[in-house]
């Protein structure tokens, strides 16, 4: 089977309500692109969906190590404006990456757009957390789309109540 590529791309914003299910699903994500070939898995590197992804390719990562971790990242200072705490977990991001690739050496107008533009190019999966059509994310979504790539949306299944 020919080495594919998984990329990931989400909103910044993760309802509370979310997170305790969230991790789960997304490594059932890199478990479900992984039996489809996927070996390299990419990651925006932003806070949010970018970062609960990039830990559970970290986690999977221990158990195949064939899979590989790669950041694209809009420019080298995109978490200067971040928390300490958000800093120290980036951080711990890009030492646990196989690869970091820099859009722009600053940030530019275009940057961002750029590396959304990356990850859906690169994707043969696109997997995603968007709940709204105004986003970079779904942006990232509707080229991908448009590009003919596998595209999973894990926020739907997140918004299900089956006590409802």
């Amino acid at each position: 089977m020919e080495e594919r590529v998984c990329s990931f791309t989400g909103h910044r914003q993760i309802k509370k309500e979310h997170e305790p299910a969230l991790p789960s699903l997304i490594y059932r994500a890199v478990e479900y692109a992984y039996s489809n070939g996927c070996r390299t898995f990419l990651t925006g590197g932003a806070l949010g969906f970018d970062t609960f992804a990039a830990r559970e390719v970290i986690r999977f990562r221990m158990l195949h190590s064939n899979v590989r971790l790669v950041l694209v990242l809009p420019c080298p200072d995109q978490a200067k404006r971040w928390t300490g705490a958000q800093q120290k977990s980036y951080n711990h991001t890009l030492e646990c990456a196989d690869e970091i690739i820099y859009i722009s050496e600053e940030y530019t107008d275009t940057c961002l757009r750029e590396r959304n533009q990356k990850l859906a190019y690169d994707a043969d999966i696109l997997i995603s957390y968007v709940s709204r059509s105004n986003s970079g994310s779904a942006q990232t979504v509707r080229m991908a789309r448009a590009l003919g790539r596998e595209v999973y949306n894990l926020y739907p299944s997140l918004e299900k109540n089956p006590c409802k």
